[in-house]
């Protein structure tokens, strides 16, 4: 296999015939650096989360995935250790975008509402408050930074990347792919404050959602009865990690420090809360799955 990438997170090979494989890695990243400790199961949180999206989402738009079986990677990699965190996808040439929807007032887009009363050029009502929910979501595109931070850009700004015609079937997808996990986020007591996509372009020219799709690394999850205005409520994400290296006096300059146990099961645990909530299994029942 030719390795393509090799992320912060995941690793994709070219399988040949227009397929990849994606390894999903038990790494971590925070303030852009990779941590030195991994974080068990963390992959299969990520690959079982996002093979849950794809398969009820199927009716607003198509995804890349082929199959998370085992069976159907490379023999090589049929390892007991790949079960559950690996994916067969369909190759796409990826939108030059961050594709991200907002349903809450909160991080960056909190901070550009402050300074300038809107986010990513949508004017928003005043007097709105930290974490409030917004009157409606919203497409806020950004660009992709291939170092540092990914930066807001504004709908016009990303219709001149990627053409006027697709960036309305971008909008309208993820508007509709963010409503349906929000709702059913919901149901199991959680609130998706917003969530990032990662749309492409297959060989028939048709939009298809790709990567991965609100999990814990690409959206902001709040548990429904730890929420508060004014506050940035506690998440199922890695707000923990990102908390505990604050505290730590860590500078945020590479080469991050490495994690004590405590902090690794505390976000192995609200990964894995987060997985069980909102599939219904556990984590162990997603690499059975995948063993088939």
């Amino acid at each position: 296999m030719k390795l393509l990438v090799q992320g912060k997170v995941r690793d994709v090979h070219d399988l040949g015939d227009e397929r990849l494989l994606v390894i999903t890695s038990d790494r971590i990243s925070a303030y852009d650096a990779v941590m030195p400790t991994l974080i068990p199961d963390k992959g299969r949180v990520l690959t079982g989360i996002s093979a849950h999206w794809f398969a009820h989402t199927g009716d607003i738009i198509p995804n890349h995935l082929i199959s998370a079986r085992l069976a159907d990677v490379p023999e090589q990699v049929r390892t007991p250790n790949m079960a559950g965190r690996t994916m067969v996808v369909r190759k796409l040439a990826m939108l030059p975008i961050e594709c991200v929807v907002r349903g809450y007032l909160a991080g960056s887009g909190w901070k550009d509402y402050q300074s300038t009363g809107a986010v990513c050029g949508h004017v928003l009502p005043a007097g709105l408050r930290q974490a409030e929910q917004l009157p409606q979501p919203i497409f806020t595109p950004a660009t992709k930074a291939h170092e540092g931070h990914d930066e807001n850009i504004t709908r016009d700004q990303a219709a001149q990347l990627v053409g006027a015609d697709l960036f309305e079937q971008a909008e309208a997808a993820c508007l509709s792919l963010y409503m349906r996990a929000a709702e059913h986020c919901a149901t199991k007591g959680i609130i998706l404050a917003d969530t990032k996509f990662e749309l492409g372009v297959d060989g028939d020219g048709t939009l298809v959602l790709g990567d991965e799709a609100c999990t814990p690394d690409s959206s902001r999850f709040w548990p429904k009865d730890h929420y508060a205005l004014d506050t940035s409520p506690p998440s199922f994400d890695k707000q923990y990690l990102r908390d505990w290296l604050d505290a730590s006096g860590w500078d945020h300059t590479p080469p991050a420090p490495a994690l004590p146990d405590e902090v690794v099961q505390g976000t192995r645990a609200r990964y894995s809360e987060a997985y069980e909530r909102i599939t219904g299994a556990t984590v162990d029942d997603w690499i059975k799955e995948c063993e088939q």
